[in-house]
């Protein structure tokens, strides 16, 4: 079976651009650059390339990177290259390999975050999400939405 996926780690290098579509799905575009670094045998220089990925994202996610995520953020992004196509209004053909991403986080290597969870009105609770009943009789402090640590 063909699998397409691709994992990478990098730089945003512009703020995310969220749009949302004729749908109303949310879609968000953003751009990463990946540096390699590597001495050169020869030299014993350090020698760097950059390579630049467009990343595409949508729904839920594409709202959540758009709101969380700025301008040299590192994020780790999980998901399959696919191939657009388009004509330019001059007749002009192009494409672009991008990303379709099914998972964009902030890196946890260099930097902190704080984690929200946002809620899914959409989805019943499931047994795990649904906060436990206390065993004494202490007040339960804890609402809905969040882990009963």
């Amino acid at each position: 079976m063909p699998d397409n996926t691709i994992t990478i780690v990098g730089n945003i290098t512009r703020d995310p651009e969220l749009k949302f579509l004729n749908s109303g799905q949310a879609a968000v575009r953003l751009s990463v650059a990946v540096n390699r670094r590597w001495q050169n045998r020869q030299t014993q220089e350090w020698e760097e390339r950059v390579s630049y990925f467009e990343v595409t994202g949508y729904g839920p996610m594409a709202e959540n990177a758009a709101n969380s995520l700025s301008k040299g953020t590192r994020v780790v992004v999980t998901g399959r290259l696919e191939q657009r196509s388009w004509e330019t209004e001059n007749g002009d053909k192009r494409s672009i390999v991008e990303i379709n991403a099914d998972e964009i986080a902030p890196s946890l290597r260099f930097a902190t975050a704080v984690v929200t969870k946002t809620p899914r009105p959409d989805a019943p609770f499931r047994d795990a999400e649904r906060p436990a009943t206390p065993r004494t009789n202490e007040p339960t402090t804890y609402a809905y939405d969040e882990e009963p640590f």
